[in-house]
Parts: C-alpha cells; sequence; structure tokens
C-alpha cells in the first residue's frame, strides 16, 4: 500500500487553489489591474502557485511500446476501470484497496479534493488507459522524514493495470517514460524518486531497468521499501 495520504488535483483548476488576488498575496506581489499584462519574469512566480507544474499539459512520449501519457483522473468517469485494477490479486497484494468501489472512490477524493501536492493520473498508451500513476511532491509528503528530501524531489506511484501488459518488459519502457515527462517538465526538480515494496521484485527490477538507482532501504509505516532515484544529472546518459 502507498505511503502518502496526500492531496491531488484534477484535469481542471485545483478545488482549494488560491484565486488570482491570493495568489498574487502570498508571493509579496502587487496584482496587476485591468489591462496589465504580465512580464516574463513574473510567470516563474506565479508557478509556485501548482505545486507539480500542471502533469496534464505534459504532453506525450514515444515509446517502443507506443506513444505514452499521463491524464488525470476524473473520478466519474474512471472509477469503474480503477476499482477494476484494484481488485486484481497482483495489485491488491500491495495497494491493498481491493473491495468495493467506496474504497478506491476515498482514496481518489482524498488527492482529487486536496491542495495539489498529489495528482492522480491515468497512464494512456496509444491512447488506451493501462496503468496508473500518483506524481506527487516527495518533499512535501511523510515520505520526506525517512530520507534527506530536496526541494522539488517529485515521487511516484504506479500499478499496471491489466495483468496482459505485465511480465513483457512494459514497465521499464513507461517508467523510463514518466521520468523523462517530469524531468522536462519540472525544471526545478532535480531527482525523481519512488518507494516500491523490497519484496515487490519485479517493480524493484524495473525501476533499476529504466535508469533509477537503489540508494537505501528504508522502513515506512506499512512497509520496508528500496528508496529509488533517478538523477536530473543522469539522464543524457541513460
Amino acid at each position: 500500500m502507498r505511503l502518502t495520504d496526500t492531496a491531488a488535483v484534477s484535469a481542471g483548476p485545483r478545488p482549494n487553489a488560491p484565486d488570482d488576488a491570493a495568489a498574487f498575496d502570498a508571493l509579496g506581489l502587487v496584482q496587476p489591474t485591468a489591462g496589465t499584462r504580465l512580464n516574463a519574469d513574473l510567470l516563474p512566480l506565479l508557478a509556485e502557485a501548482d505545486l507539480l507544474d500542471s502533469p496534464a499539459t505534459w504532453g506525450s512520449v514515444t515509446t517502443r511500446a507506443g506513444v505514452f501519457r499521463l491524464e488525470p483522473v476524473r473520478p466519474g468517469r474512471d472509477l469503474q476501470l480503477l476499482t477494476r485494477w484494484m481488485n486484481d490479486p497482483e495489485v491488491a497484494a500491495y495497494w491493498e484497496l481491493d473491495g468495493p468501489a467506496e474504497i478506491t472512490a476515498a482514496h481518489l477524493r482524498s488527492q482529487v479534493d486536496g491542495d495539489g501536492e498529489s495528482i492522480p493520473c491515468l497512464g494512456l498508451l496509444d491512447g488506451t488507459p493501462m496503468s496508473y500513476w500518483e506524481i506527487y511532491r516527495a518533499d512535501l509528503d511523510p515520505l520526506s522524514r525517512h530520507y534527506p528530501a530536496r526541494p522539488h524531489d517529485t515521487g511516484i506511484h504506479l500499478l499496471i493495470g491489466d495483468g496482459t501488459n505485465r511480465g513483457r518488459g512494459l514497465g521499464t519502457a513507461l517508467l523510463r517514460a514518466v521520468a523523462d515527462l517530469v524531468l522536462g517538465n519540472r525544471p526545478r526538480c532535480t531527482r525523481v524518486v519512488a518507494e516500491p515494496d523490497i519484496r515487490n521484485t519485479p517493480s524493484v527490477s524495473a525501476f533499476l531497468s529504466s535508469g533509477f538507482r537503489c540508494h537505501a532501504e528504508i522502513d515506512l509505516p506499512e512497509k520496508r521499501a528500496a528508496l529509488m532515484v533517478r538523477e536530473r544529472a543522469l539522464r543524457n546518459l541513460l
């Protein structure tokens, strides 16, 4: 089961996002009056209001298996699909969210109704949903109590939803693709991190094959995990 119990947003505006005036106040800036154009120097400051730099706009990556992209979850549309995936025995063994749709709905609600520290996404391969991802701010997450986090460390959780897509190296290709999306769209992020259960050998192996390195084994409240890290500095060498 995932360690984090943090908040997230859907494809649209964050429900708890500050309005324009509050955003300017929080940054110590004077709000422009009507007709005033924002200059380029102001935009990076305003981007701080988006904790994960809008994954909905990250675009796609061409992998050996097809074109992959992330799409933020819409519970009303995606709940039935995600509930089916959570009840797959291989998924349930680590996510522990099997059972009726209400369990999956509550898990999604804790993120979608939150403040943007974690965003649940579908992974689409050539337009077909086939995996579930949670992109989260590891430095703002309880995980940061268990390792020396850096500002803007970005964490990922994932599951491959359809058993026919497992066991053929697809996880490696997708992990590399998502790490590339994170590093390509989050310039302030220097590392992508993950904490798979140390018992989940296929998952750990996929991380290692996709350019992550195991920095340590850490004891989390619900599991012993492998702390996997992919450094931006090594991106061009992979």
